[in-house]
């Protein structure tokens, strides 16, 4: 199904879909005594990091070992890249040690991209840049059609650093294939300059929106790529556009805040907000380890060919096949060819 997934715009509502069902099923897996299935037994995985990350590359590594992967992480920090090594070498090292999908982070837009045309092996995007962070995308999905029941027609803020965030951009597309109803909410300083091509809603007052809102996603202040001042002080920032307990209370009572992280507790979030029912923050936390299980096993671990059953185990039309996947969607032969998933 998946060959390579370096942006959102590369999928279609059917195929989020696909995506958000196979987690479905996948997450049960956390709740299991032994948190392992044996999909991806055999194949290796390498986290190639250029970018520091707490949250996505331990979910990673988490999702890739309880799918039995062989796990590699690579930090540019201690490695060759200190040295003066580009990109397309240590993509030529991994691709001569026989990896079979490589997680890349970057921080120059369509590095990903570049790095699918001198490996053989799949590529996942786990942020590029200003670019995309596909699966950040695809895990808010998740959360949000798991507390909501749905994603289409519902109304959607994303508040705050628009401009600097990847997740703003790929969680914009994403909801827009899902048919949601999307509004950017900041101060004009930080909205994109073609903000009017974004097929999107654009408001300076949080305030006025709230009462109407089934999903409230908050941005972090992004000022470690900011090479000028955007507002004028983090005080103003927290009063104009932060959520604090006051606007939750405006907000519907079936209304979720969400966060990508990490958070700046008492800027566009405070305390009391990021601890409260509503926020679904650890929910996503949650939510993106079974989500990139999801993506890996439909890029590596193959399709079903008897029925919807996901990898979880739990058939509904007989047993399964599940056949991997080659780097143009073609079944691979061999003795992989074929696995029945715990």
């Amino acid at each position: 199904m998946i060959d390579d997934l370096l942006s959102i715009e590369d999928l279609d509502a059917g195929m989020i879909t696909r995506i958000l069902d196979t987690a479905e099923g996948l997450k049960d897996i956390a709740v299991r005594p032994i948190k392992k299935v044996p999909v991806l037994r055999g194949r290796t995985v390498c986290n190639l990091f250029y970018e520091d990350s707490t949250r996505t590359r331990i979910s990673f590594e988490v999702a890739e070992k309880r799918l039995s992967a062989d796990v590699i992480n690579f930090s540019a920090k201690g490695s060759s890249v200190s040295k003066g090594e580009s990109l397309k070498d240590t993509a030529l090292t991994l691709q001569a040690m026989g990896v079979d999908a490589i997680v890349i982070r970057h921080s120059s837009s369509g590095a990903p991209r570049r790095l699918t045309e001198w490996v053989d092996a799949k590529v996942l995007n786990a942020g590029d840049g200003w670019h995309q962070h596909p699966t950040q995308a695809l895990l808010d999905l998740f959360t949000i059609r798991e507390r909501m029941g749905r994603l289409e027609g519902l109304n959607v803020a994303i508040c705050g650093d628009v401009v600097h965030s990847r997740v703003a951009r790929s969680l914009v597309q994403g909801l827009r294939i899902m048919g949601a109803e999307v509004t950017l909410v900041g101060p004009p300083t930080l909205m994109p300059a073609q903000v009017d091509s974004w097929d999107v809603a654009v408001s300076h007052d949080l305030d006025g929106m709230l009462a109407d809102l089934d999903v409230c996603y908050l941005l972090r202040v992004q000022n470690e790529r900011m090479a000028e001042q955007f507002f004028p002080s983090v005080r103003e920032y927290a009063r104009i556009w932060g959520m604090d307990i006051d606007r939750l209370e405006v907000m519907p009572e079936h209304a979720i805040v969400m966060h990508p992280g990490p958070m700046n507790r008492g800027v566009e979030i405070s305390a009391d907000v990021a601890d409260a029912e509503q926020a679904v923050i650890v929910d996503q936390v949650t939510n993106g380890v079974a989500v990139r299980m999801a993506c890996l096993y439909l890029m590596l671990g193959g399709e079903d060919t008897t029925g919807p059953e996901t990898p979880s185990g739990g058939s509904k039309g007989g047993g399964a096949r599940v056949a991997p996947l080659g780097k143009h969607g073609g079944e691979q032969a061999g003795a992989d060819s074929e696995v029945t998933p715990a």
